[in-house]
């Protein structure tokens, strides 16, 4: 694989900035260790500019290049956050938070761009700027929104925007993109069913909230299968079902519901929610029940720029020797509020046969170091040749 020699060299490094991270996770915007860490090691680097607090607890980096006579600036942006999971992986630099995990390898990508920023301010063999950008939050906080809300791309003059993921089960060190919808929307909707409880004796008596939850759930399997054009993606699960009383013989006055809503396209999600409110109303009426809705849009639908994956791939080429298409994937990912805000690209770096992301069980492969640090480098240096 033909990687930069500087990240072979830089690779034992690499990894125990990783390790140090794993060992140390935080969550959502409280990853004051890890954002510490991240603009000790930029400063030490010898970035330009290093500026914390962005987006609460995000860091910014910024390397000039040799030359700015393009007057491009891109930016390249890692997630630090862990999830709220108890590890299982019984390694000697497991979490050492209770609680805590880094199960989805967010303390690889920080790594990676940490390194791909020593090197970039080592070399600055590129004619223009890099911005570095170090996220909080991606595991349901929407870091990536309040980080562009707090004005990080004006103020940075950013033009362009790269993203990178690991992902289990592709080979060590291998790439895989996809152009427009690449991760799912992720909307969520709590609806509270309202009836009239009693004996369960004596259902005749009651508008039993339960049967009608029942139906509600069923109905609404039919966004997919009856208003959705077949060959569009949408899932609707609901996940939850809670009623207010466990008893054997009490008919509930009230039952919770609970789920998401999963879509590819902006069309398709506007034309979800729709039928979702009409379908839970409607059905909730012809039980003589009402229906209480709260549905929230979370995380807009992830869409890679045409010009920019066309890019990403061509340098995971170089890098890799090849470049797949990457399946549609229906979790989200916060890095579709900076690709609303700016042209970019998302891609998928292989983190070889092991647990999936979101398992107690699963590591970062540090293997992978090499590649992912030499796509970021690759992306400054490609996209903003020297001349």
């Amino acid at each position: 694989m033909p990687v930069k020699n500087r990240f072979a060299e830089l690779q034992s490094e690499i990894t125990a900035w990783r390790r140090d991270i794993h060992t140390h996770p935080e969550l959502m915007f409280d990853t004051h260790r890890t954002s510490a860490l991240v603009a000790e090691k930029l400063r030490a680097f010898g970035c330009d500019e290093v500026s914390e607090g962005i987006g609460r607890t995000g860091v910014v980096g910024v390397i000039k290049g040799r030359k700015n006579g393009s007057g491009k600036v891109i930016g390249l942006r890692a997630d630090m956050d862990a999830l709220p999971i108890l590890e299982a992986t019984g390694l000697d630099y497991a979490s050492k938070t209770p609680g805590a995990m880094h199960a989805c390898g967010h303390d690889g990508h920080t790594a990676m761009l940490l390194g791909a920023a020593k090197y970039l301010s080592e070399t600055r063999n590129f004619d223009g700027t890099v911005v570095v950008i170090f996220q909080p939050a991606e595991e349901g906080g929407g870091g990536g929104k309040v980080m562009c809300d707090d004005g990080m791309m004006e103020r940075w003059n950013i033009q362009e925007v790269y993203g990178m993921h690991n992902w289990p089960g592709m080979p060590v060190g291998s790439f895989a993109i996809r152009e427009g919808g690449f991760f799912a929307a992720t909307d969520e909707f709590t609806v509270t069913i309202e009836g009239l409880g009693g004996h369960a004796a004596k259902p005749h008596e009651t508008i039993d909230p339960t049967v009608t939850a029942s139906h509600v759930v069923l109905a609404l399997q039919s966004i997919a299968s009856r208003n959705v054009d077949p060959t569009e993606q949408v899932v609707v699960s609901v996940t939850s079902f809670r009623t207010e009383s466990d008893a054997y013989n009490v008919i509930p006055q009230r039952v919770e519901l609970r789920g998401t809503v999963r879509t590819l396209d902006r069309d398709v999600r506007l034309q979800a929610e729709e039928r979702f409110k009409a379908l839970v109303s409607n059905t909730a009426a012809a039980y003589g029940a009402k229906a209480d809705i709260h549905f929230e849009n979370n995380y807009p639908v992830m869409v890679n720029s045409p010009e920019q994956t066309g890019f990403a791939a061509q340098v995971a080429r170089k890098v890799a020797g090849d470049c797949a298409e990457a399946p549609l994937v229906m979790g989200g990912e916060d890095f579709a509020y900076m690709l609303e805000e700016r042209p970019g690209a998302y891609i998928l770096v292989g983190n070889g046969d092991t647990a999936m992301v979101h398992h107690p069980e699963y590591n970062f492969n540090d293997e992978a170091i090499p590649a992912g640090c030499s796509w970021w480098a690759e992306i400054a240096e490609q996209r903003m040749p020297i001349g």
